[in-house]
Formats: C-alpha cells, structure tokens, sequence
C-alpha cells in the first residue's frame, strides 16, 4: 500500500537538489505567508472585539505576534532535531496527551469558554491538550505502522491496537465536548492505516459500524438536531443555530472578487461570532474578496504538495508516515474549517490552521512544519554522493 502511495505521489514529484539540505523554501514560503497573513487578519476581525472588552484594539494582535514568533522558534527547533528521536518519545507523548486531557475533567484547571471545556489554565497560561494529542496520535500512528508492517493486514494487530487509542483519545475528547476534532482523529487515522496498508475490509467495516453511532449521538439531543437543520437550511433558524453560517455566507457574498479592503469588513463587528478564530476564513472572504480566498487556498495547496514529496522522498518508512500523518492533520482541519464557513458542513469549532488565533494550534503546526523539513533534509543527505 506504501508503494502505491508513494507511486501517485510521484506523479507531482520534482528532483530535490542534493545541495539545499537546509530549510524547504518551497514549504516555508507559503507557511510563513500564512502566518504573516493570520496576524494581520487577526487584528482586523479582533480589534472591535478586543476594543470593547479589553480596552484595546491591539489585544489579541500582541499575543497573536508573540505566538508567530514562539511558532518560529518551534519550527526551527523541531527542523534541527532528528525525527527519528521521535520514536522514542511516542509512548511518553501519549501517557502526556492522556494526563492532559483526563486533567481537564479531573482537576479544577479545565478552562470552559462556548460552553465547551477544551484548555487547561495555568495562571494567565492557557493551552489546549487536544492539539498535542492530535500529534501525539499521528507520532503513534507512524510508529506503530511502521513497526508492524510485516502484519499490518493481521487484524488485532494492524488494525485493532490503533483503534483502542483512538477510542480512548476521542472519549476524553467527545465529553470536553469537542465532535470536530474528534471526527479530525478519526479521519488521521482512518487515512494513515489506509497508507499503511490495513485490509480495506477492516477499514470499510468500522465506518459501517460507525454510522449508527453518529446517528444515535446526532439524534440524542435537540441542540444537534437543530444544527443539523439549520446546516441543511440555515434560514429557517437565522436567529439561533443558523445566526453564524447565515453571516459568514454574508461576509463572503459582500466581499465580492476584490474584496472591501483590509479593516472594511462589516459582519466582524459584533456580527459574526469569533470572527478571529473558528469563522476568520469568513472575514478573509469579505476584506480579501475571492482574490484573497484564492491566494490562500492556493498556499495551502503547496503545503499539501510539498508534504507529499517528503513523504515520498522520506529515507524510511517511519519518516514517510510520520510526514503523511502530519500533512494530512494539518490539510484535514483546513477542509473542515472551510466547509464550515462556507456552509459545506455542519458547524464545527475548528480553527484554521495558520490563520486563527490561538497558540497552541499555531505552535504544534509550526512544529509539524518544522519536523517535514528535517525528514526531507535527512533523505537529501542520505542521497548525497
């Protein structure tokens, strides 16, 4: 299953030169536009926001420019350290996810906000542990994969092992609650054990299993049902669960081809809910105009490419999953969040990935950057002459 991955992947393969082990231009270019983009965007969907409840307009700008430069400072770290340490460090990593997620409902430092509890606060320090976990699944995932290969089509071992930590992240996870990112984890896994070449049986039959279950949560609570209404016609309830995609339909049916210019947005004030994290792809939409949402799928488009050159051009197999593990969490959460927005799906709080405020996504995104440019640079210099 590899090489018939590795083999679509060659079709948009270009030659690596054997003289630029250093840092992937073609992978940092679009990634530090994007961030340099998401500060900016920030502060102009935030500073009404900020202005009326802080007293500043610059509130959220300053913290989203000391997290670019912390994500920065992660990127460059994890591209200097060698990615094949990482094996070690997966069952730590995953002992640490689960403490920090168990420590959300157990102690009295889980933050509540939307009225999900999804960070733990520590002071004036708030993070969120469903992101580490995100990684700390696909560094398993790559490993385990990796490891077992020669019985990856054995069902309790290729199959059924990855599934029981799934389930275990997800159950944490679904009572915070937080159904986006568990559906994000589902789909990582389901998609790398794909790649790594689990018997399309197993796979097909836990979707089948699956489905009832979403029907049954989907259906258990008249909240859910309502947002799935709305999703299928957000008009008949434009004063509740269909008040958010109702305005950012808005905001990108004002915005036009060109856009109203940066800081000219109207749905932003007060408008359209976290307009500068969950829905800014909205507020590009409206101020950027489809110019700007063309750039920006555009840049994310090369971050997908360039993930699937590392991964092909990986000097093992462990490098070659962890790479497709990384760009696939990454390019999966971008999908979600623009199909929220953009009414595709249902409403999700999903952040977009180098663009929304917040730190922590921003920080382990940086990371995942960072660690694709070390497994290139180690297959680059493993075919030096």
């Amino acid at each position: 299953m590899l090489d018939n991955y590795q083999s679509h992947a060659s079709v948009i393969n270009q030659k690596e030169s054997p003289a630029d082990p250093g840092y992937d231009i073609k992978l940092l270019f679009p990634v530090l536009f994007l961030v340099g983009i998401g500060v900016v965007m920030v502060y102009s969907a935030s500073s009404a926001l900020a202005l009326k409840k802080f007293g500043s307009d610059y509130f959220f700008l300053k913290k989203q420019a000391a997290f670019a430069l912390a994500g920065i400072v992660a990127l460059v770290i994890c591209r200097h350290f060698p990615y094949k340490l990482f094996r070690s460090l997966t069952y730590p990593f995953l002992v640490i996810a689960f403490i920090m997620l168990a420590a959300i409902q157990i102690t009295g430092y889980g933050y509540t906000a939307g009225g999900s509890t999804r960070w733990l606060q520590l002071g004036d320090f708030s993070f969120q542990p469903s992101e580490f976990a995100k990684f700390a699944l696909v560094l398993f995932l790559a490993y385990s994969i990796d490891k077992k290969q020669e019985y990856i089509k054995n069902f309790s071992i290729g199959f059924l092992p990855h599934v029981v930590v799934l389930g275990v992240f997800t159950a944490l996870i679904f009572i915070q609650p937080d159904f986006g990112t568990v559906v994000i984890l589902g789909a990582i896994t389901w998609l790398m054990l794909f790649i790594g070449g689990v018997k399309t049986l197993h796979l097909a039959s836990s979707f089948v299993l699956i489905i009832p279950v979403i029907y049954i949560f989907m259906t258990s609570a008249e909240y859910r049902v309502k947002r799935i209404m709305s999703f299928l016609n957000p008009w008949q309830y434009p004063a509740d669960e269909g008040y958010q995609i109702i305005h950012s339909l808005m905001a990108f049916g004002t915005g036009g081809i060109w856009g109203t210019g940066i800081g000219q947005g109207y749905q932003k004030l007060f408008y359209l809910p976290e307009p500068h994290t969950d829905f800014i792809f909205s507020v590009i939409g409206e101020e950027l105009g489809l110019i700007g949402i063309f750039i920006i799928m555009g840049l994310y488009v090369l971050i997908l490419w360039r993930g699937i050159i590392i991964s092909k051009n990986s000097p093992d197999t462990f490098g070659s999953f962890l790479a497709a593990g990384l760009t696939i969490s990454i390019i999966l959460q971008v999908c979600v969040n623009m199909g929220v927005t953009l009414g595709l799906l249902p409403t999700k709080g999903l952040t977009l990935p180098f663009l929304s405020y917040g730190g922590t996504s921003l920080l382990v995104n940086m990371a995942s950057i960072g660690i694709l440019m070390n497994i290139r640079a180690s297959g680059i210099e493993k075919n030096e002459p």
